[in-house]
């Protein structure tokens, strides 16, 4: 789901007031924080990620030399406000690096680069993903449930990390072929799931999996005005909800993957008629689960697909 923001930066309310934005995300303003830096420089480098998920692959690629800022990242929060304080702007005041998703996901992080006058270097996940949108249609921009896309960025930060501390530059490449053989296990497991289920319906209440589930082959069946629908927190016509919901009724998708982070009566309609039927429901969210790495959260929904599908 895109950000859709209710409101305005301004440099001096960055750094005394509230900005309040539309999230398809969840809010908090903690951080990874370490002391010293292992490659012996006198403080960690900075990085601030929109999200708790590249957040992560920063802290996977860059170990004890940084200390990581990820502006969302609790899931079990009312996904639909966003409230960026003035320790938000103090951290990207201060970052070496910033991470944003971009593809209009993460708008805001560039507001706050804006109003600091940052000259951080910004890494963007879906212009290193090489991807655009099609003829005739959107973009995706979820790009994180894309596994060669994170492996990509990982290689980017590896790189950026290295400029800024070239005597670490061998270990966060090291770190970052690390993390990228632990994703090409996840690729795997997916090559797998096309082997054996390409072809199959699914469906899904917004594009968020649809990474995933094309890359296990699987065929999304729901109506895209319904979808379109939903991500943009429009309303859902009488005759779409109902060819979408027929697809449950008539047993034309094989599994429901579902967002749960950004639900609301009409979503929990569509997944009331796929239990109904009898359809296994996949729930997905746009943040790291506590406790879970990148990695980890990953393969916890490949292993959850590979159930639903049997």
């Amino acid at each position: 789901m895109r950000w859709r923001k209710t409101g305005t930066v301004g440099a001096g309310l960055m750094l005394t007031g509230v900005l309040v934005l539309s999230a398809c995300g969840s809010s908090d303003d903690g951080a990874s924080k370490d002391a010293t830096s292992s490659s012996g420089q006198d403080a960690p480098i900075g990085v601030v990620a929109s999200t708790n998920v590249w957040g992560d692959v920063a802290k996977q690629v860059g170990g004890d030399a940084v200390e990581v800022t990820s502006i969302i990242s609790d899931p079990d929060q009312d996904p639909h406000s966003y409230e960026a304080n003035a320790n938000t702007s103090l951290a990207i005041s201060k970052a070496s690096i910033v991470i944003e998703n971009g593809g209009g996901y993460d708008d805001f992080v560039d507001q706050l680069l804006d109003a600091n006058d940052s000259d951080a270097t910004v890494l963007n996940a879906v212009d290193i993903s090489g991807k655009t949108a099609p003829a005739d249609g959107e973009l995706n921009e979820h790009v994180w449930y894309d596994f060669p896309t994170v492996q990509k960025v990982a290689d980017e930060i590896a790189a950026e990390l290295g400029k800024a501390d070239p005597d670490g530059a061998a270990t966060f490449t090291s770190n970052a072929t690390a993390f990228k053989d632990k994703v090409d296990g996840l690729i795997g497991e997916t090559d797998d799931l096309k082997s054996s289920h390409a072809g199959e319906g699914v469906g899904i209440t917004e594009p968020v999996p649809l990474y995933l589930t094309e890359a296990a082959g699987l065929v999304n069946k729901t109506p895209e005005a319904f979808s379109e629908a939903i991500e943009e927190g429009e309303d859902v016509s009488a005759a779409t909800l109902k060819e979408t919901l027929d697809l449950y009724t008539n047993h034309e998708v094989k599994v429901l993957v579902y967002n749960e982070q950004t639900s609301g009566p009409i979503t929990e309609q569509i997944e009331k008629a796929a239990t109904k039927a009898g359809i296994p429901v996949v729930p997905v969210t746009e943040t790291l689960p506590s406790g879970l790495d990148y990695v980890g959260w990953m393969q916890q929904n490949v292993d959850a697909l590979r159930a639903a599908l049997g």
